[in-house]
């Protein structure tokens, strides 16, 4: 926990200029939740008036992210109106742009209301996490990979369907989750968005790949984020249990498509997400010595 804290908080290198650090999640390369919730964090920074919360984001990873240099973010402060505010971020290593984010911050206004149901589904409690299940099926998980797969985590992810690292039977291509974070996030409003924006980039590659049997640590499936979009409906707590609804409706081109939805556990529905992703097959991948790419483990197209 202590270690996504220090993620999120940039050092201010200038006016609307930050520096972020690095985690290794095990891809050899930049998370892309990871330069998504920094870019987040970077733009609100940017912003004095504190009624005003992110409603929408849309990033596009550019390139690779390298793990050992650490990331600058410059933040063109586009618009302040007098109920919007715009920003544009553009994140930065070796002199060139590796993600670009487009975000929309909206004060609080009351209007019309309505929502899709929550799924109905079993609750958090007493479902095993997925950090468990890896643990208790480590031998499955290649050596090169056992230790950094089965490390503490930030984010706690409790599966609702059951699996298995590396189960290959095919599935219908949807997949729901709780999460949370592992601890108290405190009361900034843009902790708690920037830590979903941090965890809804985990699952949805992997469940494109569902139908298919595949993973997206296969050696010949190579995955990459190639956008990512969220959109805000009503505050939430990242550190409350949220259900994590993600389905895939289509794939083509060696591209495929997913969405998500973020429920509390009264029903709420407080986050919206969607990708598209890069997902050859049949492709040998470059591998670094311990590292492996995919959903959740890198972001960044190659």
């Amino acid at each position: 926990m202590t270690r996504l804290l220090d993620l999120l908080d940039l050092e201010a290198l200038e006016r609307n200029i930050y520096r972020g650090r690095n985690r290794d999640i095990g891809s050899g390369r930049i998370f892309g939740g990871q330069v998504l919730a920094q870019a987040l964090v970077a733009a609100r920074r940017t912003i004095a008036e504190a009624d005003r919360e992110a409603h929408s984001l849309h990033g596009y990873f550019i390139l690779e992210g390298d793990l050992t240099a650490p990331v600058v973010y410059f933040v063109d402060p586009t618009r302040d109106g007098r109920s919007f505010a715009t920003r544009r971020v553009s994140a930065i290593q070796h002199g060139r742009a590796i993600f670009a984010l487009s975000a929309s911050f909206h004060r609080t206004e009351e209007g019309i209301e309505h929502q899709s149901s929550m799924p109905d589904l079993p609750p958090p409690h007493g479902l095993p996490s997925e950090l468990e299940v890896m643990r208790a099926h480590s031998e499955r998980i290649p050596p090169r990979l056992r230790q950094v797969l089965t490390q503490d985590r930030p984010i706690e992810f409790r599966p609702v369907e059951p699996w298995l690292p590396f189960d290959r039977t095919p599935r219908p291509p949807h997949r729901h989750a709780w999460l949370r974070t592992v601890g108290p996030l405190g009361d900034d409003p843009v902790l708690h968005q920037a830590a979903l924006a941090y965890a809804s980039d985990y699952g949805i590659l992997s469940t494109v790949l569902h139908p298919h049997g595949r993973t997206v640590r296969d050696d010949d499936v190579m995955a990459a984020s190639l956008d990512h979009s969220l959109w805000f409906h009503r505050p939430f707590r990242a550190d409350d249990w949220l259900l994590y609804r993600i389905e895939s409706p289509v794939a083509h081109g060696a591209r495929g498509f997913g969405r998500g939805a973020f429920f509390t556990q009264d029903g709420d529905l407080v986050a919206s997400a969607a990708q598209e992703g890069l997902l050859r097959t049949g492709v040998r991948r470059r591998r670094k010595p311990g590292s492996a790419s995919g959903d959740g483990q890198g972001g960044n197209r190659p």
